[in-house]
């Protein structure tokens, strides 16, 4: 049916919200509706569509009514029906829809123009559909149909898929569609509804879908099995031959070929008349029931009756005998409630069949005794069981939805055990998932990780930073690792505890009628006490860390500035000055404040006891000009001196404070005249000699000054002698006695009761601790005098004394704070296998906060352990089997007529009872013996009555005691009963023997290593806190350890035994080394070299050299130099003050005159002085250096040379400095410098030039500066910290525009911009070694036996090792050999061949034994059987099943038979694959049942064969292609190979076999031709073909070949011969070595090979060349110029101007 879409409702509803529709009239078909569309459908409601309608109508016939069209013309449409609209659900409803009538050309005509008596309804009455219908309608599916392929499919019948044409291979699979049914129906009774039911609620179904048709696969089968011997000692008989399915057909394949192949087989002639009858016996008949119970105890009754009346009363001996043999029996029957055994009886058939397999007389069958027909046996019931008990309690006594559920288990019992084949027992306990109710059980404990505090910090040293000369490490900071414990406790304690306390309080206050006043949840405080720890199992989420990286501050260490210099003379305290003792200082202050007050500072203050102290003085600033005291221009004056008043530190104050100061005086001067002699100034006052004044010293300071012109010796002031041109003055005469104040270290703070603090305060102390009062620190203070020790207090300044006592918070004490102890660890609660091993509990707590500041210590006990209470040996449980009752005989009147019978004797059953007891011997449920003991006991046997003329025997006796091991013989006897022993058939020992000798077993063990040598373990000592996880720090696990290797002992039959018989504990035991980690090793540390640069930022460098690399897993060794690698360096900034070395020049010497005018003492003359390098200071220059380390630019000059002026000439002073160049130096801009005049000349006599200039040019005398930045240092530490937060700095640099460092006052004067950061945080890595957790416990063997088992043992990495920490070992799990283990197991042997007894064929039994096999558990080990006893320990179970079959039926065909074989093994697991590309269809196996027939008239007769699937997994793609063997004359061998190597039958496609044949039409009659693989007639090697012009061989032509000798031949010719043979091997031609290769120039063709072109294109080349070079050897060559020394000379790089170049 064609679905119809459903119209919207006016408003804008969807018809699915409510009811939709369903009409009964017949739908409209597709192809009525596609030809043209009704114009009145549209998405908008049915009011509109008739509004719309009736216009379109009334407009049609204003268009049409000019015309009438004939109704032939016209034909009525219908639109789709509407809504079914109707007041109830069901039938009943009406729907309508559109009419209208249009012209054959499809446009809309008037409605008259159709006919009315043909004009469709356009109401109709239908089904309305509502919501509650979903439940009673459904869709029903089809099968999908199979896959067909699309290019086949049509509108009708769909043919079946085609095979592809034989000449076509398949490559991939096809595409296809497959279609089915889908209907909508009633669910209740399936009838058939209409589908726009079933559209209402769910879409249609699809009908179709695509899918793959993959390739027929053919079946691929085995090769045949050799054949088998003849079915026939004598006459014609079969021989077969069977082959296996491989692979199955699918997809249409080729269906699998006959397995089994048969051919007739004659070994001889039979002498006499040829077997054809044999005696065959069928299945035995059911088991049938006797007479009933009652009828047999009713008969027994009788008999007993009659005979109590025919005796007389028993005396009392006698009735007490038979009352115990009546009890011995009850017991025996103790049981039978469980099994009731019922004994029966089954028959079988006997016949004798002819061996074309029909039935004959059994008198044909010539046999003596025929076999039995009638037997005993149990009749068969099932087992049967009670009820099932009632649920116990769940395993899961608390409520957490989160945590996994409970367990609860019921039980059932057994009351009727199965037996004879009935139905096995079902499970007798069950157990289902359970989870109580939140209000019938407390919540559930819950369980979270608790963590004790971090330890203190530790810090290891770096490797470069190890040096003997800094062995105290206790100062250390920086970076570095603590650790804490983690443990394990239950997190809900104390609620648990306070809703019990709660409700024990609403308790009583309910019944003391009070109203309860409990403050709500959230306002109780809880008390923080520690809580115990649990085991560490039941906390399931992951564990905190146990290790983290601290940093330890490091202490600021104070630093000072350089000393000042010396200052004056001055009182202690100039507002007090009445003491008359003065001292000199100098100070030095702090640069850097000290993380710990500035107590750790050194003295900043030291004094000199001086006399005449004052507080303020005059300070000379200068001198000015000389002015004439005549007024005229020269002669005697008086120079002014300019001065300032100061204090005693230097500082410009107030001039009234020196008004008691004495004020300097004017000085002397004279202002040389025309002849005066001319002296230059005085220098400045030298440093002083000597710091102090002693004794033996005293310090001296000296001045110069030198003649700058001669007097002319009239009337001129004449020059000073030499000794005048210096003055020494005395300096610095205080004593060398130096003072200042010493402070010791303070001291601990202790407490002070008089000043406390408030808790409010918040006060926190040094450490973050919190503080609880405040306490006083006491230090020390002496006075010292340098260099010679403790002084009285008085010698030093009194107001400069430190502080001996300042306040100190205490902190606050704090206790030792320890978990609970934590439960005593279980016990074992259940009982020990083996007996009774003694086992211990323990238990133990935690320390969560160690005591600082005084607390109270921790406890010393943390660990306690105790023996647990013995536990009793498990209870086992065992099968007691009782007496076997009586053998029960089939009765006498059902076997009476079978042959061969007798009433009193013959073969039966006897059964007996078992019953479950304790290994003590109670009485047990037979519910544990069915659980845990091994495999039930058999209740029946069968047995033998025996007759008359059977021989009895007693039972086997034990067999005698060895007296040793391997020595001598054991016996045991049996012998004759009752009248066999006069029988002579009992009496013959080959027969019935009476006695069996066994040689004693020879025990002999020996034992052998097996396995490898286990790891190095080192000796296991004792591991505290279980409950805690620890961390293993640094131990260094080396030293002596043992390793071990497992022992295995075996018997003198090589089978594996107990590890104790060959007296050996399972190992052998070996010292061993772990080597110990060496770390890397360096030297100490160099002296730093001076810095690199004697102004300006430089470096200054240290290093170590490597003394040992690391090995065996040591710290390995800082990062080397690349160059040498063995070398570390440490390189830090510094910073030289250019002022550090300066030039210091001596006074100018007397002026030595070249051109000496004797009379003036004038003219041209040099002067010279000493220039020296000295180490400036703060006060001046005290030591001579080196000269280098002075720039030797500044250098002044340590000569002159100048003109000395004459009496009156005109003297100046000496140059002064050059005045600064203004900026930018371009060239333009100039410099000056002046000279005045010191005596003026005389008369007519004028003054040189006192200026001079100079242009200012640049790197001259002009210089531009920058600043220059340096590049980050390395990250600098405190002197303590080994690593962690350091600081990296910069330098800045002021370089000159020459590129040289200068001051950076140079820059600074110019205020260029300082826009960088010089200091920046940085991180040195921290060395951590590896951390690593202890190791886990010994795992449990990985096999419980065998040689191959090992126990491992694991730990973890806690905290990986960084920087140059130690790093983790590699070995990170152990492991050892488990004890050697013989591995027993009970087995089936084989199955028995199937035996008939008494008969030639029929239905028969084959047995099979469970015995006990030991191996040594490794896959190709060789299993043995032992004794029983060894597997006393297992369970009685082969493969994990408890029911053994022991006997089953099987079937010995008869001669005529033709019969099925056995299921071949399943084949390897294989995938459907098309070109090795595994098509997704899944992996099958297969196996296959051949036929087999014995005698060629039955071969009608056989069954058909049989095959059967299979799905596996991991299927391999195989592949399949021909193979071919060698042409033998026109033929050859041709088989299907599988990718494995296999030949199989079928997979290969046969339209690309190749030919097996290779025949040719015509044939090949030529001499020397052959037939081609190709059906074509060529010539042997050595001949040409010669074709007709039809294209046939027409003859064989002999062409001469090209031989070339193999290697070893000893022709070397190359020779043209005529090839006799040429197909014959080269080793039957007599003379020849090798082979022969034999170029042949034509094809088969007749034609020139292409080879023959190239060889001549190839020889007419080397022609042209060899005539070429002829011609340049020949030609006379041109001279060539002569060149010398070419041959020598050596190439190089530059041009030396030769012509080679």
């Amino acid at each position: 049916m064609e679905s119809i879409s459903a119209l919207t409702l006016s408003g804008g509803t969807n018809i699915k919200s409510g009811c939709a529709f369903f009409c009964h009239t017949p739908s409209v078909s597709k192809s009525e509706l596609e030809p043209r569309s009704p114009p009145v459908l549209s998405a908008r409601g049915s009011g509109e569509d008739e509004r719309e309608e009736e216009e379109e109508e009334e407009s049609e016939e204003q268009r049409t009514s000019h015309r009438s069209i004939p109704p032939s013309l016209s034909a009525t449409e219908e639109g789709p029906w509407g809504r079914c609209m109707g007041n109830e659900c069901g039938p009943g409803g009406r729907q309508s829809r559109a009419v209208w009538c249009t012209h054959v050309d499809g446009w809309t005509t008037l409605p008259t123009n159709c006919p009315p008596a043909v004009r469709p309804d356009n109401q109709q009455s239908c089904f309305r559909v509502c919501d509650w219908h979903r439940e009673l309608y459904d869709w029903r599916l089809g099968q999908w149909s199979p896959c067909v392929p699309v290019a086949l499919r049509s509108g009708g019948e769909v043919p079946p898929p085609a095979a592809p044409p034989p000449s076509s291979v398949c490559t991939g699979r096809e595409e296809g569609i497959q279609t089915r049914e889908v209907a909508c129906v009633r669910t209740s009774d399936g009838a058939p509804a209409d589908d726009a039911i079933c559209e209402y609620f769910e879409p249609r179904p699809r009908l179709e879908q695509a899918c793959l048709i993959p390739c027929p696969r053919d079946c691929v089968v085995s090769q045949f099995s050799p054949w088998t011997g003849c079915s026939k000692a004598c006459g014609i008989g079969l021989q077969n031959r069977v082959r296996n399915v491989l692979a199955p057909p699918a997809f249409g394949g080729t269906p699998c070929p006959n397995l089994t192949d048969f051919q007739t087989c004659q070994p001889r002639a039979c002498e006499g008349q040829e077997g054809l009858y044999s005696l065959k016996v069928g299945p035995w008949s059911p088991c049938a029931l006797l007479h009933s119970r009652s009828t047999r105890q009713a008969k027994r009754r009788r008999n007993k009756e009659r005979n109590r009346g025919k005796g007389g009363p028993r005396d009392p001996d006698t009735q007490e005998l038979i009352k115990k043999k009546r009890n011995r029996n009850r017991q025996n029957r103790q049981e039978s409630q469980l099994w009731d055994l019922q004994v029966g009886y089954q028959s079988r058939e006997v016949t004798c069949n002819h061996r074309n397999g029909s039935p004959v007389a059994l008198s044909l069958c010539r046999q003596e005794d025929l076999p039995v027909t009638f037997q005993s046996c149990i009749m068969p019931r099932d087992c049967v069981v009670n009820e099932w008990s009632a649920w116990g309690p769940c395993s899961k006594d608390c409520y957490d939805p989160n945590t996994p559920e409970g367990v609860r288990s019921r039980i059932r019992q057994v009351q009727l055990l199965p037996v004879g084949g009935g139905t096995v027992c079902p499970s007798l306990e069950e157990s289902e998932p359970c989870s109580p109710k939140a209000d019938e059980v407390p919540p559930c404990p819950t369980y979270g990780w608790k963590t004790t505090e971090w330890s203190e910090c530790r810090v290891d040293v770096l490797l470069s930073q190890q040096d003997r000369r800094r062995s105290n490490q206790t100062g250390l900071c920086g970076g570095g690792v603590q650790s804490r414990e983690v443990y394990c406790v239950q997190t809900n304690a104390d609620l648990l505890t306070y809703l019990s306390n709660l409700k024990d309080k609403e308790g009583d206050q309910s019944q003391g009628k009070q109203k309860p006043s409990t403050p709500p949840l959230l306002s109780i405080t809880f008390e923080i006490t520690a809580t115990r720890p649990v085991d560490m199992d039941l906390c399931t989420g992951p564990a905190p860390n146990t290790t983290q990286l601290c940093h330890i501050a490091c202490p600021v260490e104070c630093e000072v500035s350089s000393w000042t210099a010396w200052g004056p003379c001055t009182f202690e305290n100039c507002d007090d000055q009445a003491a008359k003792k003065g001292f000199k200082m100098r100070k030095r202050k702090i640069i850097n404040e000290p993380s710990g007050g500035r107590g750790n500072c050194p003295h900043l203050v030291e004094a000199i006891p001086c006399d005449e102290p004052t507080c303020y003085e005059w300070q000379l600033v200068k001198l000015e000009e000389c002015v004439p005291d005549t007024g005229t221009e020269c002669g005697p004056g008086t120079q002014i001196p300019k001065v300032q008043c100061i204090n005693s530190s230097g500082d410009m104050v107030d001039q009234q404070l020196c008004r008691d100061a004495i004020f300097p005086m004017p000085v002397a001067c004279e202002v040389p005249c025309p002849k005066d002699c001319v002296l230059s100034p005085w220098s400045q006052w030298s440093l002083c000699s000597q710091t102090c004044s002693g004794k033996t010293t005293e310090g001296k300071q000296m001045r110069a000054r030198s003649i700058l012109a001669y007097s002319s010796g009239e009337g001129g002031i004449p020059c000073p002698n030499n000794s005048a041109l210096q003055e020494v003055r005395s300096c610095n005469n205080h004593p060398c006695t130096v003072y200042h104040w010493q402070t010791g270290p303070w001291g601990q703070c202790t407490e002070d009761t008089s000043i406390t603090i408030s808790a409010g305060n918040g006060t926190a102390g040094l450490g973050g601790d919190a503080t609880c009062s405040v306490g006083v620190q006491v230090r020390k203070v002496i006075c010292v005098r340098v260099n010679v020790g403790q002084v009285p207090p008085k010698k030093c300044p009194e107001s400069l004394r430190p502080d001996t006592v300042r306040p100190c918070p205490l902190p606050c004490k704090r206790d030792c704070i320890v978990t609970s102890f934590s439960e005593w660890t279980q016990c074992p609660s259940t009982c020990q296998e083996g007996g009774n091993v003694k086992s211990k509990q323990s238990w133990n707590r935690i320390i969560i906060q160690l005591p600082t500041n005084g607390g109270q210590e921790c406890p010393d006990v943390l660990y306690e352990e105790r023996d647990c209470e013995p536990q009793p040996v498990c209870q086992g449980y065992r099968w007691k089997t009782h007496k076997w009752r009586r053998c029960q005989l089939v009765p006498w009147y059902i076997r009476q007529d079978s042959p061969g019978a007798q009433e009193t004797c013959g073969q039966g059953l006897q059964t007996r009872a078992i019953s479950c007891r304790r290994q003590d011997g109670g009485p047990a449920d037979i519910r544990e013996c069915l659980k845990s003991a091994n495999s039930m006991p058999a209740i029946t046997q069968p047995c033998q009555l025996p007759c008359q003329d059977d021989c009895q025997l007693t039972n086997w006796s034990k067999f005698s005691q060895c007296t040793a091991d391997c020595v001598g013989v054991r016996t045991r006897k049996r012998a004759l009963v009752g009248k066999s022993k006069k029988k002579d058939k009992c009496r013959n020992p080959q027969m019935y023997p009476l006695s069996e000798i066994q040689y004693c077993p020879c025990n002999k063990y020996n034992a052998q290593p097996v396995g490898e040598w286990s790891d190095c373990i080192l000796p296991e000592g004792r591991v505290e806190g279980t409950l805690g996880m620890r961390v293993q720090g640094d131990v260094k696990e080396c030293g002596q350890g043992y390793r071990y290797q497992a022992m295995a002992c075996y018997d003198q039959n090589g089978r594996l035994v107990e590890t104790s018989r060959c007296n050996s504990h399972g190992y052998i035991e070996e010292a061993c080394i772990i080597p110990c980690p060496s770390d890397c090793k360096l030297s100490e540390w160099s002296n730093w070299s001076r810095c690199s640069k004697s102004c300006g930022s430089g470096v200054k460098v240290r290093s170590k050299w490597l003394r040992e690399k690391p090995y065996n897993g040591g710290r390995p060794c800082p990062k080397l130099d690349h160059v040498s690698q063995a070398q570390v360096y440490e390189v830090v900034p510094c910073v030289s003050d250019c002022s550090q070395y300066i030039w210091v020049a001596e006074p100018w010497s007397l002026w030595k005159v070249s051109n000496v005018d004797l009379k003036e003492n004038c003219g041209e003359g040099v002067q010279t002085r000493k220039v020296r390098c000295m180490q400036n200071t703060v006060d001046g220059p005290v030591d001579a250096v080196e000269e280098y380390l002075c720039d030797p630019e500044e250098m002044p000059l340590g000569a002159q040379e100048s003109r000395l002026p004459c009496p009156e000439d005109c003297v100046l002073s000496s140059w002064g400095p050059w005045s600064l160049c203004n900026l930018p130096c371009n060239g333009f801009n100039r410099r000056e410098r002046m000279a005045y005049p010191v005596r003026l000349p005389g008369m007519g006599k004028q003054c040189l030039v006192s200026k001079q200039s100079e242009a200012c040019m640049l790197n001259k005398n002009c210089y531009h500066y920058t600043y220059n930045i340096t590049d980050w240092s390395t990250c600098q530490l405190s002197e303590k910290a080994v690593c962690g937060n350091g600081i990296k700095t910069r330098l800045l640099d002021c370089v000159r525009s020459d590129g040289k460092s200068v001051d950076l006052k140079f820059c600074e004067e110019l205020g260029l911009e300082k826009k960088w950061q010089m200091n920046a945080s940085c991180v040195v890595e921290c060395p951590v070694n590896c951390q690593l957790s202890d190791w886990s416990p010994w795992s449990q063997c990985s096999q419980t036996c065998g040689l191959i088992g090992k126990m491992w043992r694991r730990r973890e990495v806690i905290q990986p090792s960084q920087g140059d920490g130690r790093p983790c070992p590699p070995e990170m799990e152990q492991w050892k050999p488990c004890p050697v283990q013989p591995c027993y197991r009970w087995q089936y042997s084989p199955w028995s061949e199937c035996r008939v007894q008494d008969a030639t064929c029929g239905e028969g039994l084959r047995q099979r034994n469970v015995s006990c096999f030991v191996s040594d558990g490794s896959q190709d080990g060789e299993e043995s059987m032992v004794e029983e006893e060894l597997c006393g320990g297992l369970e009685m179970a082969v493969d994990g099943q408890k029911q053994f079959t022991l006997e089953e039926m099987c079937t010995v065909p008869c001669p005529s038979d033709c019969y099925l074989m056995e299921w071949s093994p399943w084949s390897s697991c294989q995938t459907i694959c098309v070109n090795g590309v595994d098509q997704g269809l899944g992996s099958v196996q297969v196996r296959s049942r051949p036929v087999i027939a014995q005698e060629p008239e039955n071969l009608l007769q056989c069954p058909e064969q049989a095959w059967e699937t299979r799905p596996c997994i991991g299927g391999q793609c195989y592949k399949y292609q021909w193979m071919t063997g060698k042409w033998q004359g026109s033929s050859r061998l041709v088989w299907c190979q599988r990718s494995d190597g296999l030949n199989v039958t079928g997979g290969c496609p046969v339209s690309i076999k190749p030919v097996t044949d290779r025949s040719c039409d015509p044939p090949c009659d030529k001499p020397q031709s052959y037939c081609s693989e190709v059906g074509v007639c060529v010539c042997e090697d050595g001949y040409t073909e010669v074709m007709t012009s039809d294209g046939l061989l027409d003859q064989c032509t002999l062409i001469p070949v090209l031989e070339i000798p193999a290697a070893g031949g000893t022709k070397g010719d190359v020779k043209t011969s005529r090839a006799v043979d040429p197909t014959q091997p080269a080793a039957e031609q007599p003379g020849k070595f090798g082979r022969a290769w034999f170029l042949q120039p034509f094809g088969p063709d007749g034609m020139l090979k292409t080879w023959v072109y190239g060889v001549a294109v190839g020889a007419l080349v080397l022609l042209i060349f060899i005539a070429s070079m002829i011609y340049l050897a020949c030609k006379k060559p041109k001279k060539t110029q002569k060149r010398q020394n070419n041959r020598l000379k050596p190439l190089t790089l530059a041009y030396d101007g030769d012509a080679d170049m």
